[in-house]
């Protein structure tokens, strides 16, 4: 199956058959860029302070005094505690005025107010409204005492996206890549509407964590099929720069909505609106005829591609596949893949940790720098659509790498670019604020750019059986670096550094590793476990462009070797 792309080039690369499935594709992804962060609007900790009963009936003066003033580089109130209410209630009867000036400048005496006992907010919360008319933290109060529910709420939602790609790559390459992606965008429409009518926090959560599991599904599907039906330059392009372009749009489509939309309750039911509006989309979008033949069924691959030929007004050829190539996917339909198939050879299996170790390196560091972003001042609804905004040219950047550069040197140059910018932050951390502000917008555009080169790289290096459980199992192992992320703040309680210095030692710790993976530039796709390249010690990226002499043989001869054959069986 090697020569599948010469096969089907009788398509073209850039058809109306092409062109409807790269269109199409794309929109799939805007449920997943629509759901990704969308825990930051509706896990929101807006400002709170104790509530103070109507019916306590205090004096203003000590309704203005009975939160604590907290110094803490300028003064605010307390969010957690307030004075005795008895204490208070009893010391306004009688008709004693609390010193004002304590709250304003302190200058005043002390012996009345920081002689009182201080209580908890027994009486609940009032939060303000400012930017948010509710959220999950202001419904359930998530604050004080309960606060640790709010970042594990975060991780239960990256939890079930590393479930969700556990489970669908194997249903992916087992049952076919459309029931994956429409079953994960169903999964979107279905459990984001349910959020609504959560009655509490532990059903929220574990709807939070459903939602989660088809949220990078989605994404990882739509990127596997058009992998699959487009080739050459197109499939490039689709990859590396469409797909994620449409995903970020959805992504700054997000903070418009939340805008708009202030209420925690009404946001979840919007969030299901792209995933109900993409369903229709089933009868457009193509299964993958790569797949088709993979799994045997050539039938089917031979009707989708003499359609598409019509649709392009172009003559299929009377024998798509020869007879040859027929008998030996047959033979290879006989094993079902599975997830221990990534494990099953040496090759593979140095090939499937490498990656692991990359996919959660830079999971770790893009989340981890996301969440040291959260403290910038404004509106966050206008924060938040100006750092996804920074993706766009991030995007673009790896496309324009991946079109004529190795994937290798690509990968290494971006990802270096952002782990040096994210070390040197902790040189101009406090003495260069705007300094500072274009590292870190550095250090994101490089991985970010870096991300984009490896979704590709990780594709071009799985083969067909397997490629969608690849996928899955490294954006699973992505998940296990994105649910570490939110605590990666607390190790600023050692060193206010060492959040920097970790998130930009392990990208490039990727980046060492990058260097024993096979090159996948300007190479056909591996359609079975033994087409694919085998690592190689270490060499410079650039040194990895031209094949010599000795080692021009085609993919094919190489991996039909007895060694090979017997490893595989084995």
């Amino acid at each position: 199956m090697q020569d599948y792309e010469e096969s089907v080039s009788f398509l073209g690369t850039w058809g109306p058959f092409q062109k409807r499935t790269f269109f199409l594709l794309c929109l799939t992804t805007i449920p997943s860029g629509y759901n990704l962060l969308a825990v930051i609007f509706l896990l929101a900790t807006p400002p709170h302070q104790c509530y103070i009963p109507d019916n306590s009936n205090l004096s203003q003066d000590w309704i203005q005094t009975s939160i604590p003033v907290q110094v803490a580089g300028q003064l605010e109130r307390s969010s957690c505690s307030r004075y005795e209410m008895d204490l208070v209630q009893n010391l306004s009867a009688l008709g004693t005025r609390p010193n004002l000036d304590l709250i304003h400048n302190l200058s005043g005496p002390e012996f009345l107010l920081s002689s009182l006992k201080q209580e908890g907010c027994k009486d609940g919360w009032t939060y303000s409204t400012e930017h948010y008319e509710s959220t999950v933290v202001t419904e359930f109060n998530l604050v004080c005492r309960d606060q640790w529910k709010q970042p594990l709420t975060s991780v239960v939602y990256f939890l079930g996206g590393l479930f969700g790609c556990f489970i669908s790559g194997q249903i992916s390459d087992r049952f076919g890549r459309k029931p994956a992606l429409f079953g994960a965008i169903t999964a979107l429409s279905i459990f984001s509407s349910a959020l609504a009518f959560a009655p509490s926090w532990p059903v929220f959560t574990m709807l939070f964590f459903l939602l989660g599991l088809g949220q990078i599904t989605s994404y990882i599907v739509a990127f596997v099929l058009g992998s699959e039906i487009l080739i050459g330059s197109t499939r490039v392009l689709f990859s590396n720069l469409c797909l994620p372009w449409v995903y970020v749009f959805g992504m700054m489509v997000l903070p418009v909505t939340a805008y708009l939309v202030r209420s925690w309750r009404h946001l979840t039911l919007t969030m299901a609106v792209p995933g109900l509006a993409c369903i229709p989309l089933w009868w457009l979008i193509p299964e993958s005829p790569r797949w088709l033949v993979s799994r045997g069924r050539f039938q089917e691959a031979e009707l989708l591609l003499r359609s598409a030929a019509l649709e392009n007004r172009v003559e299929a050829p009377h024998v798509i596949f020869l007879s040859a190539n027929v008998e030996k996917a047959t033979s290879e339909k006989a094993e079902s893949p599975n997830f221990l198939d990534l494990l099953r050879t040496a090759n593979i299996r140095q090939i499937t940790f490498i990656l692991w170790l990359m996919w959660f390196s830079l999971s770790v560091s893009y989340f981890g720098l996301s969440f040291n972003m959260s403290g910038l001042y404004g509106n966050p609804f206008l924060n938040y659509f100006l750092v996804t905004a920074v993706e766009l040219p991030a995007y673009a950047a790896s496309w324009l790498a991946a079109r004529s550069l190795p994937r290798r040197l690509s990968y290494i140059s971006f990802t270096l670019l952002g782990a040096l910018a994210l070390l040197l932050i902790q040189i101009t951390l406090y003495s260069y604020p705007t300094l500072t502000l274009t590292l870190v917008l550095l250090g994101k555009f490089g991985l970010l750019a870096g991300a984009g080169v490896l979704y590709m790289f990780t594709g071009e290096l799985s083969p067909t059986v397997i490629r969608n459980t690849a996928m899955s199992s490294c954006a699973m192992f992505s998940r296990v670096g994105s649910s570490v992320s939110p605590y990666l703040l607390q190790l600023a309680v050692f060193n206010d550094f060492l959040p920097w210095i970790v998130v930009g030692s392990l990208s490039v710790l990727s980046v060492l590793v990058c260097v024993f993976l096979p090159e996948t530039f300007k190479q056909p796709l591996p359609d079975t476990i033994q087409q694919m390249a085998l690592t190689q010690r270490f060499r410079w990226p650039w040194a990895s462009m031209p094949l010599s002499e000795d080692d021009g043989k085609s993919a094919k001869d190489q991996t039909t070797t007895p060694e090979i054959i017997c490893t595989t069986h084995l």
